[in-house]
C-alpha cells in the first residue's frame, strides 16, 4: 500500500462546523471548511457552492453535510430530503460546472441496510439496503445519485457507509453521549442516583469517531471509485454494557430506569458491521478500544458539568 499523505490545502470539507466535522477540521488543520468560506453557506446554493469551489479549487471533497438525527428526519422528512438529497445533487452539479478532477467521498450510512436477519450478521455490503426511517431513506437516494455521478462524470466519487459513531462533543441527543451525560450529573450530585434509558438490551457496532475520521483519509486517497464501503468495527456492544462501563469507568452507583419515550419502535436487536473490504482495498482497520472511547465521552461531559 502507498504511503497514506493527501494534501490537505486542497481538501474541501462540507459540514465542517457539525460533530465528525470538528473532527476531520482537527486532523486536517489546513483543510478547507465550507462555513469557513461563509457561516451561511446553504449546501442546496449551487450559485454559492460555486463560488466556494471557484475560490478554493479543492481536488478532494469530504461531504458530510447532512441531517442525521433520526427522529428529527420523522418530523421533518421534507427538510431531511432536501438537505440530504438535494444538497448532494447541488454539490454534484456545482463540481461538474467548476470543471472539478478530483475525488469526492460521499458519507452515507449503516443505517441504510435496515433490519438484517441475524444469520446475515455481520452485515457485508453485498446486503440488500432497506432503508427504515427518513434519514436513511434520504442517504440511500443520495448514495444512489452519487454511484450514477460516478459512472458518469469527470472525477471519481467514493461511498462510505459509516455505523454507530461514537465521541466527546457528540450531542446528547444520542444514546451513548447522554448516557455519559447523566452519569456525570449524577456524579456532580446535579441529578439522583438513576440513570432513564429505553431499550439498552439492543447491540450496535459502535466505532471511535477518530478511527472514522481515519478511514475517511484512507478512502480519499486508496478508495475505488463507485464502491461503497463499510466503516465500522466489527463488534457488537449492548447499550446495557456500555452503561456499565461508564459506571465503572466513573465510579458512579445509580439505577437503571426504563423511560418509554426513549423506545424506538423500529429498533433492530443486533447490528455488527464486516469491514473486511475497506481494509482489503485501503488498508484501514479499526484501533481504538471500546473503553477508551468511553472514557473520552465521560470525561468530556465531566468536564462540561464542572464549569
Amino acid at each position: 500500500m502507498a504511503e497514506l499523505i493527501i494534501d490537505s490545502s486542497r481538501l474541501l470539507i462540507t459540514g465542517d462546523s457539525g460533530f465528525v466535522g470538528k473532527y476531520a477540521t482537527q486532523r486536517w488543520p489546513n483543510a478547507l471548511g465550507l462555513s469557513s468560506f461563509s457561516l451561511k453557506q446553504d449546501i442546496c446554493d449551487k450559485a454559492g457552492l460555486i463560488n466556494c469551489i471557484e475560490h478554493f479549487k479543492p481536488n478532494m471533497v469530504l461531504h458530510l453535510a447532512a441531517l442525521s438525527f433520526v427522529p428529527d428526519s420523522f418530523r421533518f422528512p421534507e427538510k431531511t430530503f432536501e438537505i440530504n438529497f438535494l444538497g448532494t445533487l447541488r454539490l454534484l452539479e456545482a463540481l461538474k460546472e467548476t470543471e472539478f478532477k478530483g475525488r469526492m467521498l460521499f458519507i452515507g450510512t449503516g443505517d441504510a441496510y435496515g433490519l438484517v436477519p441475524t444469520e446475515n450478521l455481520p452485515i457485508c455490503e453485498s446486503q440488500p439496503l432497506r432503508p427504515r426511517n427518513p434519514y436513511a431513506v434520504s442517504k440511500v437516494a443520495a448514495e444512489a445519485l452519487c454511484y450514477q455521478w460516478s459512472q458518469t462524470s469527470p472525477f471519481e466519487v467514493i461511498l462510505a457507509r459509516p455505523f454507530n459513531h461514537i465521541g466527546a462533543w457528540q450531542s446528547p441527543s444520542f444514546a451513548v453521549s447522554d448516557f455519559a451525560r447523566q452519569i456525570a450529573l449524577i456524579a456532580a450530585r446535579k441529578s439522583p442516583p438513576i440513570l432513564k434509558v429505553g431499550n439498552i438490551e439492543t447491540t450496535r457496532d459502535f466505532i471511535d469517531i477518530t478511527d472514522i475520521v481515519s478511514a475517511y483519509e484512507h478512502l480519499l486517497k486508496f478508495g475505488l471509485n463507485g464502491e461503497s464501503y463499510n466503516i465500522c468495527s466489527g463488534k457488537e456492544h449492548s447499550l446495557r454494557s456500555l452503561i456499565e462501563l461508564l459506571l465503572k469507568i466513573s465510579g458512579v452507583e445509580a439505577s437503571i430506569e426504563r423511560d418509554p419515550q426513549r423506545f424506538r419502535p423500529s429498533d433492530q436487536l443486533r447490528v455488527c458491521g464486516n469491514h473486511e473490504k475497506i481494509t482489503k482495498h485501503t488498508g484501514w482497520q479499526p484501533s481504538i478500544p471500546i473503553e477508551e472511547t468511553l472514557s473520552s465521552i465521560y470525561r468530556y461531559w465531566e468536564n462540561e458539568i464542572g464549569k
